[in-house]
């Protein structure tokens, strides 16, 4: 039980500093959504309209 623990924790150790790009001095990073998907960007209508706001928590 514990090997499995422990393989399990250097799994999601590997796939943390896999994705967070850490591997890349060995030629292991993941590639980015917009390098393999350009064509996303250019399907955005108007993306200075977008508006960030705040939502106010509701009283009961």
């Amino acid at each position: 039980m514990r090997l499995v623990v422990v393989l399990l924790l250097v799994a999601n150790l590997g796939y943390f500093a896999w994705t967070r790009g850490a591997l890349a001095l060995f030629g292991a990073e993941p590639a980015r959504f917009s390098e393999t998907e350009p064509q996303r960007l250019q399907q955005q209508v108007r993306p200075e309209m977008l508006q960030i706001r705040k939502v106010e928590p509701t009283k009961p």
